[in-house]
């Protein structure tokens, strides 16, 4: 790289933390650092070319926090760090938006490697909102200006995912992925009456955005 990769580490154990600035700006990278959701968000995220994410952060779950980074257009690289190893945590990382997931404790070495992996798959974009809702992973909020209304937590999962994909279907079982723990018992018509809710929430804060139906496959975010 002719200059130095910009990471946004969020981690709240202050010892890893200060361990992973110190280690990614040994190896060239430019580092800005938060302990928690809210801190990342503030961040100005144009500046960053990657984002390294605890999945067990003290405000949010990481993968809330990276789903609102994917709402907000953010299309960089994220790579989840976490204690949890199993093939259904890992899935969930990747549903909710991130690129990699490295299991702690880890070699440094490796993610040094894994950042460098994601950077050169992928290639910055222009930033793009759904218009001006806003999604808040720590109080599961959605907005339009000074309108707010409330999300429930699984409101909140299948929103984002439609956000981040918006324009494309997101299937139904992608859906129920996103929205629901691995192994729970879902009604057919659970899902839709969670749509026709977020119909209604979107109608109440004034968003422009469209939920649409893929008869057969999925919703679309328009």
């Amino acid at each position: 790289m002719t200059t130095a990769a910009t990471v946004l580490v969020v981690e709240d154990n202050h010892e890893l933390r200060d361990i992973l600035v110190r280690g990614l700006r040994e190896a060239d990278f430019s580092v800005i650092s938060a302990s928690n959701g809210a801190g990342a968000l503030r961040t100005h995220v144009p500046d960053v070319d990657a984002i390294i994410i605890d999945i067990g952060l003290p405000d949010s779950d990481g993968r809330d926090l990276c789903q609102a980074f994917r709402a907000r257009g953010v299309t960089v690289p994220v790579v989840f760090l976490t204690a949890r190893d199993g093939i259904t945590d890992r899935l969930s990382g990747f549903s909710a938006g991130g690129d990699d997931y490295l299991v702690k404790p880890f070699h440094f070495a490796e993610l040094v490697a894994r950042l460098h992996a994601a950077l050169r798959r992928t290639e910055r974009e222009p930033s793009a909102i759904a218009d001006d809702l806003r999604l808040d992973p720590v109080s599961h909020e959605m907005g339009v200006r000074e309108r707010i209304v409330a999300l429930t937590p699984t409101e909140f999962r299948l929103l984002a995912r439609l956000v981040s994909a918006r324009g494309s279907v997101v299937r139904r079982h992608q859906l129920l992925a996103v929205g629901w723990p691995d192994g729970a018992i879902v009604a057919d018509n659970t899902l839709d009456q969670y749509i026709a809710r977020l119909r209604r929430k979107l109608r109440d804060v004034g968003a422009t955005v469209c939920l649409e139906t893929s008869r057969g496959l999925g919703y679309r975010l328009t």
